[in-house]
């Protein structure tokens, strides 16, 4: 299992692929017997979180890096041996055992590592913590931009990022009630709370495809911040709506659950559309699903505007690294520009396909301000004929969700046209 956890490792921080990327491949979860899957993606999502304080304490152990195989290896040992019940003689012995035949100096040199690591664990690991990368698990530009946006939340901020996130449901409530679900639930002995009008959070994780309902389309998994989209679209029957970077397709879904209206979904990924549009069929929802570019409007639209626009737009992911720990490693700070110039690109599109006294609604599950309240205001100092409307019952504070124990950080501004 460590073997094949460090392939997928090398994958993300040496090719760049999303870990969820990697862990969907076929030959992935092919090469893991089914008795090791937990563990072994335990230790992909586990690295990916610690990567900072792992990355310190094994600089202290070797001299040279390593080859990124072996490199990952250890990576993948020191996180069983620092965060996880694995037995130390079994994390030593399964790394050993775990590198190629064809490396003959590997298996000792892993040997000689971990056994030093495991005799100077307290030091190293102090040590490690002692830079701001070390306590915080992040890249340093990073951290600095959070605590320059957030100088009193910043610490809380980065430390959220690094939990594991809860299991939210989003109830369909075309096919049952909250309550009546929750019902349905403690009946199969899953413990869980209600936390908002269609939001239940379990108290453990639960495997999706088992959830009571799921199969018919009585529930999805979707974070509480993310469920915030629907209600505040303030949709009406026989609206014409339009979900402009639809997929996955789950804030797609709760606005066809919501209000009966004439769904238009684009997504400029058309395997991911493809995937959306076959959880509306899970739920019994129909909407027109189009593979396209949202901003070359000449493409797709009939000129027809709409009353409803959700624009959420493509981001850095900053609010949701508890979910994809890989995004904090993946990501560069010049990121932030290049998505801030097309999500300006969109909006400046979209915004000719609303019609007046229409609403959009612009969202991103980001954390940096560049992203957010700065490109909104940026588009109101363009478009004189757009306003910014309150977010009725917000609990973010100008828009700004920050992540907690119940919700990821997400970011949202209603903007009417006139």
């Amino acid at each position: 299992m460590q073997q094949q956890a460090a392939r997928a490792l090398v994958e993300v921080l040496q090719r760049g692929r999303s870990l969820t990327h990697v862990l969907r491949h076929p030959e992935t979860l092919a090469s893991v017997p089914e008795r090791d899957r937990g563990a072994f993606q335990d230790c992909c999502y586990g690295v990916l979180r610690w990567l900072g304080p792992l990355r310190g304490a094994l600089s202290l152990l070797v001299r040279h890096p390593p080859a990124p195989q072996v490199e990952a290896l250890l990576l993948v040992a020191l996180y069983q041996l620092e965060y996880t019940r694995v037995p130390d003689y079994a994390a030593v012995d399964s790394a050993v055992r775990a590198c190629g035949v064809d490396d003959r100096g590997a298996k000792p040199f892993v040997n000689a590592v971990l056994r030093s690591f495991l005799r100077n664990r307290a030091d190293l690991m102090a040590h490690a913590r002692s830079t701001r990368s070390g306590r915080y698990s992040y890249p340093e530009w990073w951290i600095d931009r959070i605590e320059r946006a957030y100088p009193d939340e910043y610490p809380a901020i980065l430390d959220a990022g690094n939990q594991h996130p809860p299991m939210t449901l989003r109830v369909n409530q075309r096919a049952i009630c909250t309550e009546a679900y929750v019902a349905q639930l403690g009946a199969a002995g899953i413990e869980a709370e209600v936390i908002g009008p269609a939001a239940v959070r379990l108290k453990q994780p639960w495997p999706v495809p088992s959830l009571p309902g799921f199969a018919e389309g009585m529930v999805s998994v979707q974070d509480l911040g993310a469920q915030l989209a629907a209600p505040w679209l303030d949709l009406q029957d026989g609206q014409r709506v339009l979900d402009a970077c639809a997929a996955p397709g789950g804030k797609t879904a709760h606005v066809l659950e919501t209000a009966q209206v004439r769904l238009t979904a684009l997504d400029i990924d058309h395997q991911r559309l493809a995937r959306a549009e076959q959880d509306l069929r899970r739920l019994g929802l129909e909407a027109s699903m189009r593979a396209a570019d949202a901003a070359d409007i000449a493409a797709w639209w009939d000129g027809a505007p709409f009353q409803r626009i959700l624009l959420d737009a493509p981001c850095t992911a900053s609010g949701v690294v508890r979910r994809h720990p890989d995004i904090k490693w993946l990501r560069r700070e010049s990121d932030i520009a290049a998505l801030a110039r097309e999500q300006s690109r969109l909006l400046a599109a979209l915004w000719h396909t609303l019609e007046r006294g229409g609403k959009l609604l612009y969202v991103t599950c980001s954390l940096f301000p560049e992203e957010n309240r700065v490109r909104v205001a940026d588009f109101l100092a363009r478009h004189a004929d757009a306003v910014s409307l309150p977010l009725p019952g917000s609990p973010a504070s100008e828009g700004q969700l920050l992540p907690g124990n119940s919700n990821d950080g997400f970011f949202y501004a209603l903007l009417q046209k006139h």
